[in-house]
């Protein structure tokens, strides 16, 4: 049985804060990798894609997300995470994928300093650009899909919760 959970979803959608809330309930350890990124690099995520720019940050958020080794942990992952296919790869090895799903317009409240978080958007890219392309890949990879519309932080928890015991992952 894989011991992590691992949340992926568009930036905005609490995968930090669930994270938080769910790795407290279960006793397990918290790992946000956008931290782990910004430890390891030593730069800020914004500096790190004012530097090596959008396709540059994909390849070190890979890099790293690829290298983690955590056991009973929920590790929150960065929006992007699923352009690395190793990092996907090894992600879904150690643990299971959750999809925290948003409608875009919902997103869109959410996101109001989207270039101060550090999202990755390519010239002439919109947020509806990347939330269209983004939801295929987070549905490609999610072994779980949980869908927060209408849901707080505690009911997105409670989903999560009900879906590992019925499921039995």
């Amino acid at each position: 049985m894989k011991s992590n959970i691992v949340l992926i979803g568009m930036p905005g959608v609490g995968k930090s804060t669930v994270g938080v809330i769910l790795a407290k309930v279960l006793g397990y350890q918290f790992v946000d990798s956008d931290l782990v990124i910004q430890k390891k690099e030593g730069k800020l995520l914004k500096e790190i894609i004012a530097e090596v720019g959008p396709e540059g940050f994909i390849q070190v958020e890979n890099r790293v997300n690829a290298s983690l080794e955590v056991t009973d942990s929920i590790i929150a992952t960065g929006g992007s995470v699923v352009y690395g296919k190793e990092a996907m790869e090894h992600l879904r090895k150690i643990g299971t994928v959750v999809y925290l799903a948003l409608p875009y317009e919902e997103i869109e409240k959410r996101l109001s300093d989207i270039k101060g978080r550090g999202v990755v958007l390519r010239e002439g890219q919109t947020l509806k650009d990347l939330y269209e392309e983004r939801t295929l890949l987070y549905k490609k990879y999610a072994d779980v899909q949980i869908d927060e519309t209408g849901l707080n932080v505690e009911e997105t928890i409670d989903a999560i919760l009900k879906s590992r015991d019925t499921n039995k992952w």
